[in-house]
């Protein structure tokens, strides 16, 4: 099969999210400048750089995360495991500006050390960041935000013998459709250049 997206895909459901995959998904928290905490999930999320680090997510208009980053200059990303799925499910539903999405999903806000922002208490971590830029693609209504990573929280029960353990906490997927995994087992390679 092939199609041109502009023509359409002449399929039940677009593919394009379901081609994409496994995507991390990054819950980002965010606060009014008139204090309102806020909460949302992006599946169009990842790590972009690692000196400085640097995150990036996209979003499909401007939504209250992407305005109150614009107001503040900062955002908290917080990592997703299985065990707080339906919580990162529940902040997906969209409710009005001055709604707490904290509040609403059962979830502890934990003010952040180095932002005026709350990140989610448990969560296996949180990464506290500052705005680099929010770039609109060109002919959509389209968002990426970029931002500095300037301070970052792990959870200590996910630290073994000196590593981050994504196996300890299983982190959350996107999928397409309505679909998400977690990750459970892992293996590694050696980059060819590494071998001694």
């Amino acid at each position: 099969m092939f199609y041109r997206p502009e023509d359409g895909h002449g399929l039940p459901r677009n593919p394009f999210n379901a081609i994409i995959t496994p995507r991390p998904i990054g819950w980002i928290s965010t606060r009014s400048g008139a204090g309102v905490n806020n909460l949302a999930p992006y599946s169009f999320f990842n790590g972009v750089a690692y000196a400085p680090p640097q995150v990036m997510f996209a979003s499909t208009g401007t939504k209250d995360s992407v305005s109150n980053i614009r107001e503040t200059g900062t955002f908290c990303v917080n990592v997703v495991e299985f065990a707080m799925r339906d919580a990162m499910n529940a902040t997906s539903e969209t409710l009005p500006p001055e709604v707490d999405e904290f509040a609403a999903a059962g979830l502890e806000p934990v003010e952040c050390e180095t932002i005026a922002c709350a990140r989610i208490g448990g969560a296996p971590a949180a990464l506290e960041c500052k705005l680099s830029q929010v770039v609109q693609i060109e002919g959509a209504d389209n968002h990426v935000v970029f931002g500095e990573v300037i301070g970052i929280h792990l959870r200590d029960d996910c630290l073994k013998d000196g590593f981050f353990d994504v196996t300890s906490f299983q982190p959350l997927a996107r999928l397409g459709y309505r679909d998400y995994s977690v990750v459970q087992d892992l293996f590694s390679l050696t980059r060819p250049d590494e071998r001694s």
